[in-house]
């Protein structure tokens, strides 16, 4: 008898790498023959993590502090981790409700696995993080997107039109990805209402907390910490990948919002990854000890927005200067180029990397039956392209400046 592949792997299968990645492969490809290529297209940052936190790594190595720990993380780093919550993020939680994860990625992920089910809708904005699309299809969701305003803000009236009685998640991410848009108090309000009322959850990813620039970094959950622990909506995602600036040591914590939600977790994460890696947990707990460097870090992203970034808002390439994170949309159009052949352009002429828009805009088409075709590029951010601008402040300005210039040549044209 012939079988038919699953659904659920038909549905992997059609979901390709993101182009996020793809656009890395091909500037590898690109500098071993361009060594002097200035790369504009990856979160990496131009600062290191904090010398205590390699050190507290290499000596939990070799101390054998390397054993199976709990599936939700070591008991100290997620006592240190409440403790930073309450403090600076003015959120209430508990280590029974906290998991520390190999990077906020995989948080996400396995969270999104929790929430999901049979025939469930999670809101995502129409440009988002690639990463959180891939995320939402492999646990089962059917993704509805809402629209932003023009500083890539979330369009409240928009959530509201678009949702679903089959809605259950509303995604924020705050300074966002790849925008940099930040939603502040009286938005943060207005979302959490409209999802309360509706009795939906809440995924906040907040990667990019410590780089909020047009005001202190808010997190929804704050809102309701006063509220009883079974009856709150936000689940808050957080990484070390970002403000200590360990991108490689893959270091995370979700911060849950019910106890039911916790057990739920404690499954997936039994199934997946038992526990994170001892040693680098470890290393987590020296960079909460280093909260000095996130002030530095900050300040150099910032000063590289300010520095490099103005030049876009003065071409016209952006509406305003982003209000936090690592990343900035350009918008090209103007120039009659797609993102794509704008970014070829700009490589292969120009010696810059950036990453094209549409990736950040895919939308999957569902047939009759729910299955999904396959996934491509397109949308309504086909015309931008997107700069990280945490790298070196001087190769920013320039891959900048060659930006522009192009920009300027084809108007030209």
């Amino acid at each position: 008898m012939t079988q038919t592949a699953s659904p659920w792997f038909a549905r992997a299968a059609e979901i390709p790498s993101s182009w996020l990645y793809e656009s890395f492969r091909i500037a590898n490809e690109r500098e071993r023959e361009h060594p002097d290529l200035i790369k504009l297209h990856v979160g990496e940052p131009a600062f290191t993590p904090p010398d205590s936190v390699a050190k507290e790594f290499a000596a939990a190595a070799l101390d054998g502090r390397a054993r199976y720990i709990d599936v939700q993380g070591l008991m100290e780093l997620r006592e240190r981790l409440v403790d930073k919550l309450d403090t600076v993020n003015h959120v209430d939680t508990e280590p029974s409700r906290l998991f520390v994860t190999p990077g906020s990625c995989q948080g996400l992920s396995a969270l999104m696995r929790c929430l999901a089910d049979s025939g469930a809708e999670i809101l995502l904005p129409e440009i988002h993080w690639p990463v959180h699309l891939q995320q939402a299809l492999l646990a089962g969701f059917r993704p509805v997107f809402y629209k932003l305003d023009e500083h890539f803000a979330p369009d409240p009236e928009s959530i509201r039109q678009v949702a679903t009685p089959a809605t259950r998640v509303l995604l924020l991410n705050t300074p966002s990805n790849p925008a940099g848009a930040v939603a502040g108090l009286p938005l943060q309000r207005a979302l959490y209402e409209i999802a309360d009322e509706r009795g939906w959850q809440i995924i906040s990813d907040e990667a990019y907390e410590d780089f909020a620039f047009s005001g202190p970094h808010l997190s929804i959950a704050a809102l309701e910490r006063d509220r009883p622990a079974p009856e709150r909506i936000v689940n808050s995602v957080f990484t070390f990948s970002k403000g200590p600036a360990m991108t490689g040591y893959r270091l995370g914590y979700v911060a849950l919002s019910r106890p039911e939600t916790a057990t739920a977790m404690r499954t997936v994460q039994e199934s997946c990854i038992i526990a994170p890696s001892a040693p680098v947990q470890y290393a987590g707990l020296a960079a909460l000890e280093a909260s000095g460097a996130l002030a530095d870090n900050h300040d150099f992203v910032r000063g590289n927005r300010d520095a490099a970034l103005s030049a876009l808002v003065d071409e016209g390439l952006l509406p305003a200067l982003p209000g936090g994170g690592w990343y900035a949309m350009a918008d090209i159009s103007s120039t009659g180029l797609t993102g794509e052949e704008f970014s070829a352009e700009l490589m292969l002429h120009h010696d810059v990397v950036v990453v094209p828009g549409s990736g950040f805009s895919a939308r999957p088409e569902f047939d009759p039956d729910g299955s999904m075709r396959r996934l491509k590029p397109g949308g309504v951010a086909s015309g931008l392209v997107r700069i990280a601008f945490c790298v070196d402040r001087e190769q920013l300005v320039t891959g900048v400046e060659r930006l522009v210039g192009l920009v300027r040549e084809k108007r030209d044209q």
